[in-house]
């Protein structure tokens, strides 16, 4: 009896976690809030980038030029024969063992126990080496010319929200009043604007964008305008869809009787009416914004240098991939990071504001 009451007892338990567990993620899959976390990570970096960044991202100290994280293996610049100052260094960019190994030096726990003593060994065999130790000062490591990277990223994302906000407003406006328009108005007005948006879809927005950068010249205005008209299209699209719904609703008619102005029926009336299709079109439009951005960014087409981009960031330690790998690592997993987090808050609001999949969940 003893041994079935312990077993019911553990059976028991073991329920009660499976409960529990099921209740964590159904809470989690219910609200979003890995991606809201992220999400209030980014914009809080973004404002407070100023304080929160340890060092100046626009200094370059050739002293810390590709200076790995403060977990991985200390570096050897670079090595010359000799003192000579008229003989050059050669750039190493390696391991310590391995840049021993390819000098022809043994390492062993006291000739690689800290910078002092690598640098000891290299001059016993006859050279002088430049040897870069990682430290908490620089925690994320360096980048090809010696600036911070930790500092980089943080102002990146203030960099980053501001072109986007600037640009999803932009696109927004022209995409919401065409919408509205085309589908309150119909008939010709809305041929003529749903064509130029079909037009505008099939435009290969990558080379549209490098061809306007080399013909005006690589700029933060450039830059918004070509992000802000990438953006209008889907609210074009959804809005019409949702006037031609809401116009032939009785409170419409009521509107028309009693003398409203046209502007007056779209803002209060109609518009009123397309809130939540707007406000999930701009949340799924941001992740695509930021992704476009660091695209045009890492082909040189974005935000101008030296100016912190993620983009451009990546594209930076594109030819130090295999010996100082975090320069573009980093800068990409913060892209992936907010541009899922976008998509999935995203489609959270899609599934809690549509009525129709609301039912269905």
């Amino acid at each position: 009896m003893a041994q079935v009451q312990i077993s019911e007892d553990l059976l028991r338990q073991i329920g009660a976690e499976k409960n529990s567990l099921g209740e964590i993620w159904g809470f989690i899959r219910r609200w979003p809030i890995i991606p809201l976390f992220l999400l209030v990570l980014l914009i809080f970096t973004g404002i407070f980038a100023d304080v929160l960044a340890p060092h100046d991202p626009l200094i370059a100290r050739p002293d810390n030029r590709n200076i790995p994280p403060v977990w991985e293996t200390s570096i050897v610049l670079n090595v010359k024969m000799g003192d000579d100052p008229l003989v050059f260094p050669e750039p190493v960019d390696k391991p310590i063992e391995e840049a021993m190994l390819l000098y022809n030096i043994t390492p062993t726990l006291e000739n690689t126990a800290n910078q002092e003593a690598v640098e000891a060994a290299f001059k016993e065999a006859g050279y002088l080496a430049k040897v870069k130790w990682s430290s908490w000062e620089h925690i994320l490591g360096g980048d090809n010319i010696g600036r911070d990277l930790l500092s980089r990223i943080i102002h990146g994302a203030r960099v980053s929200l501001v072109v986007v906000t600037v640009a999803l407003i932009f696109g927004l406006l022209i995409g919401v009043s065409m919408g509205l328009v085309a589908g309150y108005f119909g008939g010709l007005i809305d041929e003529v604007i749903m064509r130029v948006t079909d037009i505008w879809l099939g435009l290969p927005f990558i080379l549209v964008a490098i061809v306007a950068v080399i013909a005006f010249g690589q700029t933060f205005t450039i830059l918004i305008i070509l992000l802000g008209i990438l953006s209008w299209t889907p609210f074009v699209r959804n809005v019409r869809g949702e006037v031609l719904s809401l116009k032939t609703r009785d409170y419409v008619s009521l509107a028309k009787v009693a003398g409203c102005s046209t502007f007056r029926i779209l803002v209060w009336h109609i518009l009123p009416g397309t809130i939540n299709t707007i406000i999930v079109i701009a949340t799924l439009r941001v992740g695509q914004l930021i992704l476009t951005e660091a695209i045009l960014s890492f082909l040189g087409a974005g935000i101008p240098p030296p100016t912190p981009a993620w983009g451009a960031m990546v594209n930076d330690g594109r030819p130090y991939i295999n010996d100082a790998w975090w320069i573009s690592f980093f800068p990409g997993v913060a892209i992936f990071l907010v541009v899922m987090s976008l998509n999935f808050l995203g489609d959270w609001l899609r599934d809690r504001l549509d009525p129709r999949l609301r039912q269905l969940n």
